[in-house]
């Protein structure tokens, strides 16, 4: 899809028409239609409706336009700024599959930068992005994921596994809940009798840090990783739960097939592992 046919269809929608936007683009209608003609073509789906109260977006022109805005600010970016900033820099694109992993993900930047120099750092926060597609496909290059990947595109390293421990506040006792997290099934299977057992009511909570807080705050119960509570236990604002059992989830660091992210990547996210 070409840059100008987005430029086109932006300028429509924020004049409301297409002859207001040849003019204000010093453009024919036809090449106005022409370049509108060509998204949707791609797309499969109308932009603007046209009729004597003048032109309006469509509903799916109304869903596209964020897109587009989107779209063109990164071509902005990659076609005027990128270039300055990455000279003499290291370009990382860095994902996990879990939210869990999240703060891991930060430290690991700053480990990799204190090691290589400046970078060009992209870390994605999309947990539904499946990461071996990610990876495989340029979107990143390398990604912490639980599920060991069997696409060929890719490599993997088996890390050492992320221990979870159950933990609860130590405040607002009288009316406790169990947070219960979307981690995969190996977490699933471990908790699920758990959540059975549990006399307390349980809430779903997607994000690990947002379920943290949400304990702190309110009260409760909840699986973490050992790193990211450590400050908390130790602070007494919460504590381990007596008798219960700790959850082992494996950890896969995938990059594409000779990638030299693979290498570099796990002797920083080994070292800083190792060192939590």
């Amino acid at each position: 899809m070409q840059i100008k046919a987005l430029e086109t269809f932006l300028c429509v929608a924020e004049s409301g028409g297409f002859h207001a936007a040849a003019r204000k683009l010093n453009i024919t209608q036809t090449a106005v239609s022409a370049r509108i003609r060509l998204i949707e073509e791609e797309t499969g789906k109308p932009l603007f409706t046209r009729g004597a109260g003048g032109t309006r977006l469509t509903e799916f022109g109304r869903q596209f336009r964020p897109y587009a805005e989107q779209m063109l600010s990164l071509w902005s970016f990659a076609s005027r700024d990128l270039p300055a900033q990455t000279q003499n820099r290291i370009a990382l694109r860095l994902g996990a599959q879990l939210s869990i992993w999240d703060p891991l993900l930060v430290d690991l930047a700053v480990r990799f930068e204190q090691r290589l120099g400046q970078i060009l750092l992209t870390l994605n926060y999309d947990h539904d992005l499946n990461m071996v597609d990610a990876v495989a496909t340029h979107v990143l290059d390398a990604a912490l994921t639980h599920e060991k990947p069997t696409d060929a595109r890719v490599e993997c390293k088996e890390l050492v596994p992320e221990r979870l421990i159950l933990v609860q506040a130590t405040t607002n006792l009288h009316d406790p809940v169990f947070v219960n997290l979307e981690l995969g099934e190996v977490y699933q299977d471990h908790i699920r009798s758990i959540a059975r057992q549990a006399s307390t009511q349980s809430v779903f909570l997607g994000n690990c840090m947002m379920a943290l807080r949400y304990i702190l705050k309110r009260g409760g119960t909840g699986y973490f990783p050992e790193y990211l509570v450590a400050e908390y236990l130790h602070a007494g604002d919460l504590c381990r739960v007596i008798g219960s059992r700790d959850l082992l989830l494996p950890v896969y660091l995938i990059a594409r097939k000779n990638s030299p992210a693979l290498e570099s990547v796990l002797g920083c996210v080994t070292d800083l592992r190792g060192a939590s």
